[in-house]
């Protein structure tokens, strides 16, 4: 461990194997209803990652017991190093590939759940593994990592706060969720049903309804193609030989700027010069218009929000704005990918080109307030999601910086265990 700190007196530096030892016991005949497995390669388990199955005594011979408080290792394989904590379940079973340990009584498994999450320590986890056609880091090796170890009360209070921190972050993902399942509700009624002059969801007791080619849709609304809607544009890519091409200041949007999937875009990883520009098919396109990634894959969608140009794995819609709102065509167009990923064709890559989207046939209000309207109202629980998104962002900038102080010792907790001692005494 090349951690260049001073630790604090009390704190040590120990190998693994004096903290955990390996526990080896295997499936008895009762069922054991809940196997475990490691996916998550942060090193950790959250809930989601677990499944249950009934498995008879054959299936699960050689499976081993893991109980609560207890880790799960993956010496080898995918995921190679991956430390698991199960602490939902009292008793469960894995697969006999993994390694099952335990803390030793100086180690709380909550705060060892902490350290592993450490950026060092995977950095050793990777140094350590071995084997050439198929990596391994056997429990022999892991146990001679390096480990700070501090007192078990200082332990405590360190996970405790990194805990808080953890909740607070689940819950804000909570949150994200249920947005995005009334976002999901929300977009299934407003761009099939729209937004009567009231603010009202259509419904077939209160409003007239008509066939169409995409099935129902309310009188008011009419089928169109995109290529109506919008100048569908292709983009290309100035010669990567030539240094002048490059590094300008007009906006070069590629796939892979789009797969952030961010409502708007605002610059770009890669920019072109006017000589990269000119040298080129690419051509400058409106701010305001929307931009869909044609290739490798299909459909990420943005609103590009300042002149630019893109690669030819972009296709973009230069919107006619005296009928239609780029918003409402942003949000529409997602339900239009899984055609437009059937249209598409190619050999080395699916893409779909110009032609066929420009045949792409959408469901669109008459009324450009009415498709005004409608954006507003999924721009608003957008907004809503956005805001929780940067909350988690700093949630997790927090808890990075707690983890970088309280497990080096850098920042102390001894204030805070001695203020609980003394109101406990008082």
């Amino acid at each position: 461990m090349n951690e260049n700190i001073k630790l604090p007196e009390g704190w040590k530096v120990v190998r693994l194997g004096e903290v955990i030892e390996e526990s080896s016991q295997r499936k008895k005949q009762q069922d054991i209803q809940v196997v475990l497995t490691i996916s998550n390669v942060l090193g950790f388990i959250d809930q989601t990652d677990f499944f249950g199955r009934n498995l008879s005594s054959k299936d699960t011979s050689n499976y081993k017991v893991i109980r609560k408080q207890y880790f799960a290792y993956n010496p080898a394989r995918i995921n190679v190093g991956s430390i698991a904590l199960n602490d939902i379940y009292d008793e469960a079973i894995v697969s006999p590939m993994y390694i099952v340990f335990k803390n030793k009584e100086c180690l709380l498994p909550q705060y060892f759940k902490y350290h592993i999450q450490r950026k060092i320590f995977n950095f050793q986890v990777i140094n350590s593994t071995t084997g050439s056609v198929r990596e391994s880091l056997n429990f022999s090796r892991l146990i001679t990592l390096n480990f700070i170890l501090p007192p078990l009360p200082e332990q405590h209070k360190i996970a405790e706060i990194l805990e808080t921190v953890d909740n607070a972050i689940e819950k804000t993902d909570a949150i994200i969720e249920k947005y995005k399942r009334i976002k999901q509700g929300l977009m299934q009624d407003l761009l099939t049903r729209g937004i009567d002059e009231n603010w009202q969801i259509r419904n077939e007791k209160t409003h007239k309804f008509k066939d169409s080619p995409l099935g129902m849709i309310p009188e008011e609304w009419e089928v169109v193609r995109l290529g109506v809607i919008g100048k569908i544009v292709s983009g290309s890519t100035p010669d990567t030989s030539k240094p002048q091409f490059w590094n300008g200041e007009i906006v070069w949007i590629t796939p892979d700027d789009l797969s952030k999937q961010k409502k708007f875009i605002y610059t770009s990883q890669r920019k072109i010069s006017k000589e990269g520009l000119f040298s080129c098919a690419a051509r400058i396109i409106p701010k305001n218009s929307v931009v869909l990634s044609s290739r490798a894959p299909i459909g990420y969608l943005a609103i590009v929000k300042t002149n630019y140009t893109t690669n030819q794995g972009c296709k973009s819609i230069i919107i006619n704005k005296d009928f239609y709102d780029e918003e409402f065509l942003y949000y529409s167009l997602h339900q239009y990918i899984n055609k437009m990923i059937s249209l598409g064709s190619g050999t080395t890559f699916n893409e779909i080109n110009k032609n066929q989207l420009s045949k792409l046939d959408i469901k669109i209000p008459n009324s450009l307030p009415e498709q005004e309207r409608i954006a507003t109202v999924l721009s608003q629980i957008d907004e809503a999601i956005e805001k929780e998104k940067s909350y988690k962002e700093k949630l997790e900038g927090i808890k990075k910086g707690l983890m970088e102080d309280l497990l080096t010792g850098k920042v102390r907790v001894n204030h805070l265990i001695e203020e609980e001692c003394i109101d406990e005494i008082g």
